[in-house]
């Protein structure tokens, strides 16, 4: 990933609520076919080993776990707030008309060796914990428990776990940093007029880097 050093974000803390709160990950892997990439939630344990580990499962019809190449480990990238920006909002702009479009957001990359789990009391902790995890907010949490036991173990057999122990974490927060104060009031200001959740997620994370500088 290309990264200018105004942009990078090195803070582990940071990182992993990004990853927390955007679980559903691109995962990308080496096959001997050339990449592929899969979608996967993962589910982050942020305390174990220098940067955390990461847990999750793929459909046991997935050639993912089969054939991905070992030695060359894997790539989980979890995106974050993201927003186009036009140079309309540059007071600049106004000024001399040197302003053109761009791209903010935030984004994890997550790399390290790709261990495959076929074990199904492992599976069944970790769904447990995942569902978990993402129920917490509902009105009546679902739990494992609610179904049959032998749909479950169906269900189960159908998966294989994927962990990965994290190596190599990079964050990429490009949030106009690289705007003079009165651009970033401006792009801040015009995110909020677009009344959208996405736009106004970005406008914070401008305004908060902002304050910051």
């Amino acid at each position: 990933m290309y990264l200018p050093s105004h942009f990078a974000e090195s803070d582990r803390d940071v990182l992993h609520r990004l990853m927390q709160a955007h679980p559903l990950s691109t995962l990308t892997t080496l096959t001997p076919s050339g990449l592929n990439a899969d979608h996967i939630p993962l589910l982050l344990s942020p305390d174990e080993g220098a940067h955390g580990v990461l847990r999750g499962h793929v459909a046991r019809a997935n050639p993912v776990w089969r054939e991905h190449v070992p030695e060359s480990g894997a790539l989980a990238i979890f995106q974050g707030s993201e927003a186009y920006i036009s140079p309309g909002w540059y007071p600049s702009k106004k000024e001399n008309g040197k302003a053109v479009p761009t791209w903010n957001y935030a984004v994890v990359h997550a790399a390290g060796p790709l261990r495959i789990v076929d074990d199904i009391e492992w599976l069944r902790a970790q769904l447990t914990r995942l569902t978990a995890r993402h129920e917490a907010a509902m009105p009546q949490p679902w739990s494992p428990d609610d179904a049959p036991a032998d749909y479950i173990e169906k269900m189960l057999s159908a998966v294989v776990g994927i962990e990965i122990v994290i190596t190599s974490l990079t964050g990429k927060w490009k949030v106009s940093q690289n705007q003079p104060a009165q651009n970033k009031a401006g792009v801040v200001a015009g995110l909020r007029s677009l009344g959208q959740p996405e736009a106004d997620e970005m406008a914070a994370l401008v305004a908060s880097r902002a304050k910051t500088e």
